[in-house]
């Protein structure tokens, strides 16, 4: 694992390191600080980055301009693969963690902010665990774990209602696949409200305690969402912004969908397509009205540009599409357990 030096800019690994600091490296003292990536149980699951710090100073000299000098620097990241994510079940604000693979991610996101040279002032996230472990990771690999974290309700996932836990091959067997699909992907059509005797309705965690019952959603579409988020955004957010601060926000696909939909100015029609893939940072330079400056590397609706290997974010984006995608049609061939073929009946 490595973690830079906030103050010059360098990595050095395990051991974290201030470069002001006069003790030697390796001794018990400083081998106490070592940092440790949590991957649960796998020491190969993550490899440090080998990228040296005059490559990637020279590969900041040669990135292409942008036209204008940014104001502030907002950088959005997606969480990683959750539980839920990796068993097909509808998650909306069940607060479920990080997979192994979901924690690699984010050590991945963090690498490459490393790679660009962002360091961030301070950080937003919601209340539910994926988004904070995603934001503990990337903070604790890029040595800023003194970075002030601001966790809210608003940025939490869409509330997929009475939908929560289910199957999502099982819920299209149940209602169809139009049915589901017009509930996931639509702007404005809710799924069917959660009853509030469930597990997963809010109002019965403790965390929500502080919220009045009337605010808290019993099912959301994205345009819930946005209403929702948009609240803290310009609220919270904002005013850092305005500072001229560097920002970082782990949360997830349709709060982080709100956000960039303001931004970028992007219809209701075409926000629903929008992908975002998981633990890959998107970031935005702002001008002083708070509006997007856009970056050479942008590509489609954004203004804003996703860090790392074009063709690798393009495979993940591709990647969070099928996951998207209904995978059982009635009548039709879908995999079993196993991954082998059979048929479904309609």
């Amino acid at each position: 694992t490595f973690s830079h030096c906030s103050r010059r800019g360098f990595f050095v690994g395990p051991i974290v390191r201030d470069c002001c600091d006069p003790t030697p490296l390796h001794t018990p003292k400083t081998m106490q600080k070592t940092a440790v990536l949590f991957l649960a149980g796998s020491a190969a699951a993550f490899q440090a980055p080998r990228l040296s710090a005059q490559r990637a100073l020279r590969a900041r000299r040669v990135a292409p301009r942008m036209a204008a000098e940014p104001h502030a620097t907002l950088v959005i990241v997606r969480h990683g693969q959750s539980e839920w994510n990796e068993a097909n079940l509808f998650t909306g604000w069940a607060d479920v963690p990080l997979t192994t693979l979901g924690k690699n991610e984010a050590a991945m996101g963090a690498t490459e902010m490393w790679k660009e040279g962002i360091f961030i002032d301070v950080a937003f996230t919601s209340l539910l665990k994926r988004a904070q472990q995603t934001l503990e990771i990337i903070l604790k690999i890029s040595g800023q774990e003194h970075v002030p974290v601001n966790a809210n309700w608003r940025l939490n996932e869409r509330m997929y209602g009475g939908l929560t836990g289910l199957d999502k091959r099982q819920t299209v067997e149940k209602y169809g696949e139009d049915q589901v699909k017009e509930w996931r992907r639509s702007f404005s059509t809710p799924p069917p409200e959660i009853d509030t005797d469930s597990k997963y309705w809010p109002g019965n965690d403790n965390k929500y305690a502080h919220i009045s019952e009337e605010q808290l959603p019993l099912s959301e579409c994205l345009q819930d969402t946005v209403k929702r988020c948009l609240p803290y955004y310009y609220g919270s957010i904002c005013p850092a912004l305005k500072r001229g601060k560097k920002v970082l926000i782990a949360a997830h696909g349709n709060s982080i969908r709100g956000i960039v939909k303001v931004l970028d100015d992007i219809s209701d029609e075409d926000i629903t397509g929008l992908e975002i893939p998981t633990g890959i940072p998107l970031v935005y330079h702002l001008d002083k009205d708070l509006k997007p400056i856009k970056h050479p590397r942008a590509v489609g609706l954004l203004s804003g540009y996703f860090l790392g290997d074009p063709d690798e974010i393009k495979k993940a984006q591709e990647k969070v599409a099928n996951q998207s995608k209904l995978r059982y049609d009635a009548g039709k061939v879908a995999p079993d357990e196993a991954g082998q073929e059979k048929p479904v009946a309609a």
